[in-house]
């Protein structure tokens, strides 16, 4: 009995390893850095390579609410609909995510970039929302992300007040 679950076993491992081999030619395909073309990149298994730009994989891509006043209105109410607010605050300045006012982009500040960041989620928090929100929804948030720290925003974070916090006169005579 023991020797037939051996066999068994090791039959099963020797079909195991058969299965994982097959098909393998040996080699994995490699990109030069001239090679970075859509049509490269669709030859790698999966079609994308970590660390390159969407419009490698998509070609041009051109946001279609580029410059439009009313869809940086409707993409901040995404904004804050969606609780983006709740990683990023209110008008984007950081928070628990990143500050999305300043310069400083880890993967990116073209439009297509901001749009796979959005869509594909990144790691360390960025949820992805391409399967909960709609292509126009994401493209109309890049527009408003656009907007920030110019006078195209349509809501302005408030700006700090500027009171003097004064001593208390029970302070003053105590000392």
């Amino acid at each position: 009995m023991r020797m037939r679950l051996l066999i068994g076993m090791a039959g099963a491992l020797w079909l195991g390893a058969i299965a994982c081999s097959r098909g393998r030619s040996g080699a994995e395909p490699q990109l030069a850095a001239g090679d970075l073309t859509p049509g490269a990149a669709q030859a790698t298994a999966g079609g994308v390579v970590p660390g390159i730009s969407p419009q490698v994989v998509l070609g041009p891509v051109r946001n279609p609410y580029a410059n439009s006043s009313a869809a940086a209105a409707t993409g901040r109410s995404l904004f804050t609909g969606f609780n983006c607010s709740g990683c990023h605050s209110g008008y984007a300045g950081g928070g628990m995510g990143p500050n999305l006012r300043d310069s400083l982009w880890i993967y990116g500040n073209e439009d297509a970039q901001l749009f796979s960041t959005i869509a594909e989620g990144r790691p360390y928090g960025m949820p992805a929302w391409g399967g909960r929100i709609t292509d126009d929804q994401i493209w109309m948030i890049v527009t408003y992300l656009r907007t920030l720290g110019t006078s195209h925003e349509p809501v302005k974070p408030p700006v700090p007040s500027r009171t003097r916090v004064r001593a208390s006169p029970d302070l003053a005579r105590s000392q």
